[in-house]
């Protein structure tokens, strides 16, 4: 095969090139492989086994790119990329998995488990923002707790509680309307009024 570069990929996926495309599938170039993910993507001629494939890849940037474009294909299992060693892997496959809504139950009691003790507070917040998407019932305490975390996890963790209702969920946002932080008070506020229409 030809060697092909970056640009030509990226070009390929706004020309209906689909062969370049794919070759930069191929290339030993890890930002070409991330190139054409988004190239394919665009030509809707990414298929759910080439993402799968390219979330196992050996680059971080490929994994990433993955993760992103997986949110796009609810046939993608993201369970592996919820275990990533790089975080903003993990990150990014929580935030797919919310534009998911439905996943497995061992995927949503891994999102559970991050949004409770991920050391990064980006993961903790993307955990949560995707068990509120999902809305199952098992993911609320996590997302109760989280109200109680650093800023940015409980405004997102407010946000999280609005497909949920019940005295808990009444407290939470209670409790977020008088927050020390004003995002969080002006989420709760917002889903306090979203709750009234």
């Amino acid at each position: 095969m030809t060697a092909i570069d970056r640009r030509a990929v990226a070009i390929a996926g706004h020309k209906g090139d689909t062969v370049t495309a794919q070759q930069g599938m191929a290339s030993p170039d890890a930002a070409i492989r991330a190139t054409a993910l988004g190239a394919l993507e665009r030509l809707q001629a990414l298929t759910d086994a080439q993402l799968s494939e390219a979330l196992r890849d050996g680059s971080v940037l490929v994994r990433r790119r993955a993760a992103e474009v997986s949110a796009r294909h609810k046939g993608v299992d993201l369970e592996p990329a919820l275990n990533d060693e790089d975080q903003q892997v993990v990150e990014v496959a929580a935030w797919a998995c919310g534009e998911h809504e439905q996943v497995s139950v061992s995927t949503l009691n891994r999102l559970i488990d991050l949004g409770a003790n991920a050391t990064d507070a980006l993961v903790r917040e993307a955990a949560v923002a995707a068990l509120g998407a999902i809305g199952d019932q098992r993911g609320l305490a996590t997302i109760i707790e989280a109200t109680t975390d650093k800023p940015a996890v409980r405004r997102r963790a407010v946000l999280a509680l609005a497909p949920f209702d019940g005295d808990n969920v009444e407290a939470a946002i209670e409790a977020a309307l008088k927050d020390r932080d004003w995002q969080v008070r002006q989420a709760a506020e917002d889903l306090r009024r979203a709750q009234n229409l």
